[in-house]
């Protein structure tokens, strides 16, 4: 059973609906408790890095999170969440992978934000299972995640090449949303809530 950290930054409605399509049960975490009640956890997240670590800071759960063992996922904001650092508002995030979260360059001639599908390339990670490499993904975000080889599990390119998903031990992020990613984000999801403790 998956819960959905409700801190007030996500977009929990689109999310709420794919599960309820793949008849995956879920809850809400709003508090400290409510983490041991499911056996996976995600952190949904749309809007501005800074301001949604301060909901998350709030609700006391940044500790209680950086805890865990389950299995955890940061989806696009939520992803960012899991950082070190961004430069949007310049805030200092969880820091459970130690890299760091910056905005396009848009002297490299792209549009910011990057927004629409997206091809990822994938490495050999349970969370892609059943996923080709290559297949598109839907991105809408200014800020990407810095490459970096030892968390990267998935990458894409738009002026460079950044981060599609990382991991590091339980802690699993996406830049992408999967549940508007067609039947790709739903196996996606599917394999999260398949994951071993």
């Amino acid at each position: 059973m998956i819960g959905i950290v409700n801190y007030g930054a996500g977009n929990i409605f689109s999310l709420t609906s794919a599960l309820e399509r793949l008849n995956i049960a879920y809850g809400m975490v709003n508090t400290e408790p409510d983490l041991d009640k499911y056996t996976h956890i995600i952190i949904p997240g749309v809007g501005h890095a800074g301001a949604a670590m301060n909901k998350l800071e709030q609700t006391g759960l940044v500790a209680p999170i950086k805890a865990l063992k389950k299995p955890v996922l940061g989806i696009c904001v939520g992803m960012q969440l899991l950082t070190e650092h961004s430069e949007e508002g310049n805030a200092t995030l969880m820091g459970i992978v130690p890299i760091k979260t910056r905005l396009f360059d848009k002297n490299q001639g792209i549009k910011i934000p990057h927004m629409g599908w997206n091809n990822i390339e994938h490495k050999n990670n349970s969370l892609f299972q059943g996923i080709e490499s290559g297949t598109q993904f839907y991105f809408v975000h200014s800020y990407f995640i810095e490459y970096n080889a030892t968390f990267d599990i998935a990458t894409a390119n738009y002026g460079m090449p950044f981060s599609a998903a990382v991991q590091i031990n339980n802690f699993y992020g996406v830049q992408f949303h999967p549940e508007k990613s067609g039947t790709a984000g739903e196996l996606l999801l599917k394999n999260f809530s398949n994951l071993k403790q």
